[in-house]
């Protein structure tokens, strides 16, 4: 699978200087947890789920979570799971490998998780992993242990990732033990864990919240707190951290707006005007603004619940033309002593030892998501990764 890989190769090489890579379910993590990118989540009670499944992955989609969790009521759990098997087993007799996305299930229990894979059967090798719900210490050991002790049924193995959605990390009071907590956790297992995703949905609930399609989680400052204290403890490039993926953007039909449109006119030129237009109908603007706060505070990737938020979480993850030129000459190898240099654009200053943390992660963005060509921004990109949309 690649990222980008539905458009034709005439396409993909008027836009990237370099394509963005072919990658396999068996990849290392560190470039699984980047190339997660958007990750569409679906009720695992959906009827035609592994025709969903092809479509969204023909489509552009490079991960999914099939949920058993609270996108479907109490009462429908055991249909969901007979959905996914029966589906999984579909999946497993009519579609390669290589055209399905990366495939999650969120489920509920710890006992899910043998249970699942003993009902797989065969099919389990076109599973990557589960997501774990409202994850703390107490909470989150039994789901390892679970996992784990499938490790002699499985040919492969399978990852986790913790949702960071309880009330015990949005409180003050308990914030920072419940984060130290989750750090012991998944230190202790971090051969497992993919990466950490955001319940912010969850957190706006403890307190009877919701942010509005013209504000980001950014702007709600409990939630934003909570943000930075996760990538604080848990996100650090110091070798200790793991992978945070962004928060859910809950918006995708039209809104009556209070406040301007956050989408500058002067990238949007032509015929591209209709695209700004059609974004700010459809509340994509603040989804935009949001895809660049994550990455501002230290986030990647994005958990997704409709297939049109995806050509955006993409478009802006592919590596600029400019800040590959800034990566490439703070990892050249004669500056491993350090130094300032002004960048190739000469806008800039590219401090070696301080920005290499930020180059080597700019690498693996690259890899995975390419880098644009010399004067190709998100406009271009997002116009062409619009048939992954719907």
């Amino acid at each position: 699978m690649r990222h980008f890989g539905y458009l034709s190769p005439e396409v993909r090489q008027g836009l990237f200087h370099r394509e963005p890579a072919e990658f396999t379910p068996d990849a290392p993590a560190g470039t699984l947890a980047v190339a997660l990118g958007a990750t569409l989540y679906t009720p695992a009670t959906r009827p035609n789920l592994a025709d969903a499944i092809v479509k969204q992955a023909g489509r552009g989609v490079v991960s999914m979570v099939v949920c058993l969790e609270d996108s479907i009521d109490d009462s429908e759990v055991a249909q969901g799971e007979e959905n996914l098997v029966r589906h999984f087993a579909a999946l497993d007799a009519r579609v390669p490998a290589a055209e399905l996305p990366l495939l999650f299930i969120r489920v509920r229990t710890a006992e899910q998780i043998p249970d699942l894979v003993r009902r797989l059967g065969p099919a389990v090798r076109r599973l990557s992993g589960f997501v774990l719900p409202k994850f703390t210490e107490e909470r989150g050991v039994p789901f390892l242990e679970a996992l784990t002790s499938c490790d002699l049924e499985l040919e492969r193995r399978l990852y986790v990732m913790p949702v960071l959605e309880s009330p015990e990390l949005l409180h003050l009071e308990t914030r920072a033990e419940t984060l130290g907590g989750i750090a012991r956790t998944v230190d202790k297992y971090r051969d497992r864990v993919l990466a950490l995703r955001l319940g912010v949905t969850d957190f706006c609930s403890a307190y009877g919240l919701r942010r509005a399609p013209d504000m980001t989680a950014y702007d709600v400052q409990l939630v934003a707190s909570v943000i930075a204290d996760v990538v604080n403890v848990l996100g650090r490039a110091d070798g200790t951290g793991f992978t945070v993926t962004g928060p859910v953007w809950e918006y995708f039909k039209p809104h009556e707006r209070m406040f301007k449109p956050q989408l500058r006119r002067s990238p949007f030129t032509g015929e591209a005007e209709a695209l700004r237009t059609a974004l700010i109908e459809h509340d994509m603007d603040g989804l935009l603004r949001e895809i660049e706060l994550d990455r501002a505070n230290g986030l990647q990737g994005k958990t997704c619940i409709h297939p049109t938020h995806v050509a955006p979480v993409h478009a802006l993850s592919v590596v600029s033309h400019e800040e590959f030129s800034d990566a490439v000459d703070i990892l050249q190898p004669q500056r491993e002593g350090g130094g300032v240099l002004r960048s190739a654009y000469t806008n800039k200053m590219n401090e070696v030892k301080p920005h290499r943390a930020w180059a080597e992660r700019t690498m693996l963005r690259a890899e995975v998501f390419g880098v644009a060509r010399e004067g190709v921004g998100f406009v271009e990109l997002l116009s062409a990764g619009l048939p992954a949309t719907g």
